[in-house]
């Protein structure tokens, strides 16, 4: 009889900071302080520097769900590193428990185990981060509309101006006419002032910008 496979689980750290290296360390250093007292043995670092803004695919978040299998473990220094909002956080969360990943985050003292069991401490504070969930998108919501009303009370225009409205490529007007008559391809014009053939093209028709070769 071939005996089964033993399968090897993992420990991943996430790192992530908007621009100061010296913060990445410190995180670096306090998990692995934690795991040298815990007996973990971390088997890759995921490290960035990134702001909190740039969606789940650019903070590498994407990537770390897919190398996560059940029975692997994810540690962060603190749940912040994770997300750029309370909402954010509470959905990753989530879909570590659902692949039964174990989720450990040292400053808040969270340890959820890969069968989705938790402690007292951890199932009160995953519970107050939903609400606080919930909390903050009736709060934005409500920013939103009370922004909104206070802009069509003084009169401001909401929405999108009308009008073709203004672009980057308006001060090279004369340059890039120059450009076209004395024979330089579109996608070279583009690539000199950054933008793409499509927008060019675009401009060039709207602003109704006819070639003269030069003989």
């Amino acid at each position: 009889m071939t005996p089964s496979k033993k399968t090897t689980t993992k420990v991943l750290a996430y790192l992530r900071v908007s621009t100061d290296k010296q913060e990445l360390n410190n995180q670096r250093l306090e998990i692995l302080n934690y795991c040298q007292k815990h007996d973990l043995k971390v088997s890759d670092f995921i490290e960035i520097e990134i702001s909190s803004r740039k969606d789940n695919k650019a903070r590498l978040i994407d990537e770390l769900l897919i190398r996560l299998n059940a029975g692997d473990t994810l540690i962060v220094s603190e749940l912040s590193r994770l997300g750029r909002s309370v909402g954010q956080v509470v959905n990753i969360v989530d879909e570590l428990i659902k692949k039964h990943v174990r989720l450990i985050a040292i400053k808040e003292s969270i340890n959820i185990l890969p069968n989705g069991s938790k402690d007292l401490q951890t199932t009160v504070m995953v519970s107050m981060f939903s609400l606080f969930s919930e909390m903050e998108k009736v709060l934005i919501s409500e920013r939103t509309k009370a922004g909104l009303a206070a802009a069509k009370a003084q009169g401001r225009q909401l929405g999108r101006p009308k009008g073709p409205g203004k672009s980057k490529l308006d001060e090279h007007r004369d340059e890039i006419i120059a450009l076209l008559n004395n024979g330089s391809t579109k996608i070279f014009i583009a690539h000199r002032y950054h933008t793409s053939k499509v927008n060019l093209h675009n401009w060039l028709n709207k602003h109704q910008i006819a070639i003269t070769p030069v003989l």
